[in-house]
């Protein structure tokens, strides 16, 4: 009897552990996200150890939302040129109207800003793994207000990893299986 409700409390456990947060997407009820044609992708902002992490998660970023075919994402030299002839001084957080002003000059509809939390290895023990965090907003550029914004962590070190070892999967996987929960979220 004993041995069922242990069984029942780790399967409690489990299921909680696995249910997502309701609070990991914002997304505003009085956008026409369907006007949206251009998407202009701003550097993202780094907060990890990882020299190169936000360039690389922001180039898979612009790679998966291209292949999605949904909008037009102007090349990053176009945005460098934009971020210059705008006179914005920290691209990873532009003020609302800093993202009018680039978004004139570039002409896209909507920015994206974002910020990559961790990235790299993360040991626990024995074990190592990858673990990659980022959050993502998405500003209209006519009113320079955040009508979405969302978060995604992957990878990290599981039960198994816990107790067989192991070293979970490759950096470039984990990235881009965010990148694809971030874009789920968008395009929902």
């Amino acid at each position: 009897m004993k041995i069922r409700k242990m069984i029942a409390v780790l399967l409690f456990v489990g299921l909680a552990a696995c249910a997502r947060p309701a609070s990991d997407v914002f997304r505003d009820p009085n956008m026409d996200f369907g006007a949206i044609q251009t998407i202009l992708v701003m550097p993202f902002a780094n907060q990890t150890r990882e020299q190169t992490a936000a360039d690389r998660v922001r180039d898979v970023f612009i790679n998966r939302l291209l292949a999605a075919g949904a909008v037009y994402v102007p090349p990053v030299g176009e945005v460098k040129r934009g971020i210059m002839r705008a006179g914005i001084v920290d691209a990873t957080t532009p003020s609302a109207e800093e993202v009018k002003s680039i978004a004139g000059i570039v002409k896209a509809d909507a920015v994206i800003t974002g910020a990559v939390k961790e990235y790299g290895d993360v040991r626990s023990g024995a074990a190592i793994s990858t673990v990659i965090a980022l959050s993502m907003q998405l500003v209209e550029t006519q009113t320079g207000k955040v009508v979405w914004a969302a978060s995604s962590t992957k990878g990290g070190i599981s039960f198994t990893d816990r107790l067989f070892g192991g070293g979970g999967e490759p950096m470039n996987v984990v990235t881009e299986k965010a990148v694809d929960d971030i874009l789920d979220k968008l395009f929902k």
